[in-house]
């Protein structure tokens, strides 16, 4: 069976507010919000793929089944960062062998984690 050659576009997040979550997103990672109208935006962070916002009629149910680690320097910084742009934390923050990490969830409640490495 031949080996499907594909790279990484760009990610898409089903949500009901595009244009809120690309200006939410573009405030955490970088990069200009781009509302290309009521049911399209993205943001394109420096370093990343593309994340892009699509309207859908349904509202979000459950745990988001992918999320994305955001690296951070300092967790407890990142977090109030995060918190000021309309982020909400979920539980505590865990620090391991591993390093320090917090659960969060963006305006439409699609989950993501600070991360800050025990290595640096």
């Amino acid at each position: 069976m031949a080996v499907l050659r594909a790279r990484l576009g760009q990610l898409v997040v089903d949500c009901a507010d595009p244009g809120r979550l690309a200006r939410f997103w573009a405030g955490l990672l970088g990069g200009r919000p781009v509302v290309r109208d009521s049911s399209w935006a993205y943001v394109d962070p420096p370093g990343a793929p593309r994340l892009a916002f699509q309207r859908v009629p349904e509202e979000k149910a459950g745990k988001n089944r992918l999320h994305l680690d955001l690296a951070v320097e300092d967790v407890r910084r990142a977090r109030a960062a995060a918190v000021r742009r309309g982020a909400h934390p979920v539980g505590a923050t865990v620090t391991d062998a591993q390093g320090t990490f917090q659960v969060m969830r963006d305006p439409e409640g699609n989950e993501f984690c600070l991360v800050e490495s025990a290595d640096g």
